[in-house]
């Protein structure tokens, strides 16, 4: 079994189509949303059938939110963004994950949400991992 992968556990080809492996935390993998507009990071609980918070242990709930925070400073350190929006609406797609987004004004879509806003733009594979390598560096 890979090293972080839980018994049970599938990706929701969803979330694997559109981001990137980033790297294993404790609780879940984070991944990259492969879209350059925004900065955008996903927390994907490695627990299986999970699609709420509250099906979560309260240890797990913790851990989510310590890996949340976590992840969303280095967002921030790294971007010099406005504001980190966070969220796990699950509307879409039901496997739990948390979006960790660095927003500033004169983004595109800014101030509203980036979900439905125009047509995805990918990363160059080139600038994906330099990006990916200064979440890591800041983590």
């Amino acid at each position: 079994m890979l090293p972080g992968l839980k018994a049970g556990f599938t990706l929701d080809a969803r979330l694997e189509a559109d981001s990137e492996q980033l790297m294993w935390l404790g609780l879940c993998e984070l991944r990259v949303m492969n879209d350059r507009r925004w900065p955008w990071l996903l927390l994907v609980p490695q627990r299986p059938d999970a699609e709420e918070i509250h099906d979560m242990t309260p240890l797990d709930q913790a851990m989510l939110t310590f890996e949340t925070n976590m992840v969303a400073q280095a967002l921030k350190r790294v971007t010099g963004c406005t504001k980190i929006n966070t969220g796990a609406l699950g509307n879409i797609v039901r496997q739990l994950h948390v979006h960790v987004i660095a927003r500033s004004e004169g983004d595109p879509g800014w101030p509203g949400p980036v979900w439905g806003h125009g047509m995805r733009e990918p990363y160059q594979r080139s600038d994906l991992r330099r990006f990916a390598q200064t979440i890591k560096a800041a983590l």
